[in-house]
């Protein structure tokens, strides 16, 4: 089947031309669409596979970054979110995206029970830089199949991520919903500036059981093309890292779906 995927944006989503270019680069279609439209007439949703929650600073981070979007989400479209998540399709949220997931309760666990979040990083300010991620291949997570690292952009204000509490920190270690964490350039989990954020046990982005349901801090959507990163001129950079999450999303609707 061919990949379909719907992109929001509105009030203060701004990353979503970044988005639709990494799914069309990667094989897929895209549509973005503000969020008014999609709660205005949910069935729209049925039409795509892959819903993507991007970056940006919805409705000015009031209340707590994502908050308000997530709300306007949970609230207007509870029934239909389950619906396509229950079908196998796939979900993505990327920072301010992420953020949205984890507040109205679509991750770790899709239930629209909030279990973790995002807050005000440990530096006290907006965080700006490129960062390691190694992936946890003992992962379910259907992004990340086959990469052992990335080097991707961050670039946020609300970026620690906390648990609820221990048990569910352990559920998610035990069930490797943890598919990537921070690292240093040895590829060891270190502390500030590497973790940029102060986030538990250096988490950068977690998933849901089945794998489908995403969600991280970092922007894969930012590394589209080799010059995107800054040591593009050394001739170390090979490829458009960011890009093998898209292509992964791609290859699994057209294999499963």
């Amino acid at each position: 089947m061919q990949t379909k995927a719907l992109i929001l944006y509105g009030y203060g989503v701004n990353c979503e031309q970044e988005s639709k270019l990494s799914v069309e680069r990667s094989g897929g279609t895209a549509k973005i669409l503000h969020i008014n439209e999609l709660t205005d007439n949910p069935k729209l949703l049925e039409d795509y596979n892959f819903l993507i929650l991007p970056g940006g600073f919805s409705f000015g981070d009031d209340l707590g970054s994502g908050k308000v979007f997530a709300n306007k989400m949970k609230f207007k479209l509870h029934d239909e979110l389950l619906r396509f998540i229950n079908d196998g399709k796939l979900v993505a949220g990327i920072c301010n995206g992420f953020q949205s997931i984890v507040k109205m309760g679509l991750l770790p666990v899709p239930d629209f029970e909030q279990r973790v979040t995002l807050t005000i990083n440990d530096s006290g300010h907006f965080e700006d830089r490129w960062v390691i991620l190694k992936i946890n291949k003992e992962s379910p997570c259907i992004f990340t199949k086959g990469i052992e690292y990335l080097m991707v952009p961050v670039r946020h204000g609300e970026g620690k991520f906390i648990p609820k509490d221990e048990v569910i920190l352990k559920e998610m270690v035990d069930n490797n919903l943890i598919f990537a964490h921070y690292v240093d350039d040895k590829g060891k989990l270190a502390g500030y500036p590497w973790n940029p954020n102060g986030s538990v046990l250096n988490i950068a982005g977690i998933c849901d059981r089945s794998g489908r349901v995403f969600g991280m801090m970092p922007h894969p959507e930012a590394f589209n093309d080799v010059t995107n990163n800054p040591y593009w001129t050394t001739g170390q950079v090979k490829e458009a890292q960011g890009l093998k999450l898209f292509k992964n999303a791609v290859k699994y609707i057209d294999e499963k779906l």
